[in-house]
């Protein structure tokens, strides 16, 4: 149950870091309202958070080198659902790969 927990924080952080993110680059680059880019930082301020509810056990720099292949998958899909640019081959060639990595990082026993 402690895995899925912890699976749940990292998606949630990805979604409060790519949409806080998202909603900043909308309001800089497509000359959307400031109101964009401030709840675009809000959601990075709660995406900053989120990292901590990861078990006690874990040390950050774990928890944010496992995030980083969480943040590319999700970046991903990101990608598909939203910009509607469809992952290729290589896109998803490279997100399995960020996701053995993750596994290992963070889930594989340790003696």
């Amino acid at each position: 149950m402690e895995i899925f927990k912890s699976i749940f924080y990292f998606v949630l952080a990805g979604v409060f870091e790519i949409g806080g993110g998202y909603l900043v680059w909308l309001w800089l680059r497509d000359g959307k309202s400031i109101c964009y880019g401030l709840v675009g930082a809000v959601a990075l301020i709660i995406y900053g958070v989120i990292p901590t509810l990861q078990p006690p056990s874990t040390s950050f720099g774990r928890v944010y080198a496992a995030y980083g292949g969480i943040f590319i998958v999700l970046s991903i899909l990101w990608g598909w659902k939203i910009d509607n640019v469809i992952p290729d081959k290589f896109d998803l060639i490279g997100g399995a790969i960020a996701l053995i990595g993750v596994l290992v990082i963070m889930y594989y026993p340790r003696g």
